[in-house]
């Protein structure tokens, strides 16, 4: 399980690449889209920002994956967004493009599960470490 500094690390890492290079580089990792969200943080109010893998997309719907590598615990930004679910979403050569967030209905996961794992085959395996059930989250854009 990978800690929540290293979790952190590799974030900040991440957001630098994208800085550093202008925007060019930090947009897709395994072959899936990469996007900043950015939710408001349930203890401080505060803006919190994360790049996360968006393996599904489905017209201006946006699926990402509150996995945390399988951690037992949900991830912050999870949490974050199931309190307050208007977020700001930033893709290759769009930011802050206002959205939903809704985690899926039980349908809407077994139905998109066996998707996303074909894209990325580790988040089936992440399943297999934690009695959790890793939401899927689905993000729309606000009108």
């Amino acid at each position: 399980m990978l800690s929540d500094s290293v979790l952190k690390a590799l974030n900040a890492v991440h957001h630098a690449l994208v800085k550093v290079s202008g925007g060019r580089l930090g947009w897709t990792a395994s072959k899936m889209m990469v996007v900043d969200l950015t939710t408001i943080g349930r203890k401080t109010g505060q803006p919190r920002s994360v790049m996360l893998t968006s393996p599904v997309q489905e017209d201006e719907r946006l699926v990402v994956v509150a996995s945390r590598a399988g951690n037992d615990h949900h991830p912050a930004w999870y949490l974050n967004l199931r309190d307050n679910p208007e977020v700001e979403v930033s893709m290759k050569g769009q930011s802050n493009v206002r959205m939903q967030a809704r985690t899926a209905s039980p349908d809407e996961r077994a139905r998109l599960w066996p998707e996303v794992t074909a894209v990325y085959q580790d988040y089936a395996e992440y399943q297999t470490q934690t009695e959790r059930e890793i939401p899927l989250v689905i993000l729309e854009p606000r009108e």
